[in-house]
């Protein structure tokens, strides 16, 4: 298989594997604790936005719907998901794929709090890391936990299909 083509499944694969750890890790907490994880539905709102010129919200809960916005925040989630693999991929080199540690895969997840944090919570009126929701720090050790979960995804997506391919 051509290198590139190659860095392209294994980042989808890895990549969508993770996110759905990720999103495994937001359902056990909705179920068992009861605790609200991020509608994907306000990404899709925030990027349905953007051809008009609006990046930013007063707060993206008040800004208008758009058509489309639920499968166009999960399709974004997924996408964002596999873009963070394939910066793994790309740093770490394709035999982390078919050996993968841990170390790796932990560190990207966590670096990933950044796209939240300094992108889009300040985007979505929530301010520089949740600083203007109502429970701030709870709001950051929750995202914390989120990515944390995806960096373990990561690990295991690749265990998962380093075995197959």
């Amino acid at each position: 298989m051509n290198e590139l083509v190659e860095l392209v499944v294994k980042a989808f694969l890895i990549g969508c594997g993770a996110t759905v750890v990720m999103d495994l890790w937001a359902l056990f907490l909705k179920s068992v604790f009861k605790l609200p994880s991020l509608n994907y539905a306000f990404v899709g709102r925030w990027l349905g936005h953007m051809p008009q010129g609006k990046f930013t919200h007063n707060t993206i809960v008040e800004s208008p719907p758009v058509r489309g916005e639920r499968l166009m925040g999960w399709g974004a989630h997924y996408a964002i998901g596999v873009a963070f693999a394939l910066v793994l991929l790309v740093f770490w080199g394709l035999d982390w794929a078919k050996h993968p540690t841990f170390f790796p895969a932990i560190f990207i997840g966590v670096v990933t709090i950044v796209a939240p944090f300094f992108l889009m919570q300040p985007c979505f009126g929530f301010g520089v890391a949740a600083k203007r929701l109502p429970r701030p720090n709870f709001s950051r050790l929750l995202s914390l936990g989120s990515h944390s979960a995806y960096g373990v995804g990561l690990y295991l997506a690749a265990l998962f299909w380093g075995n197959l391919l």
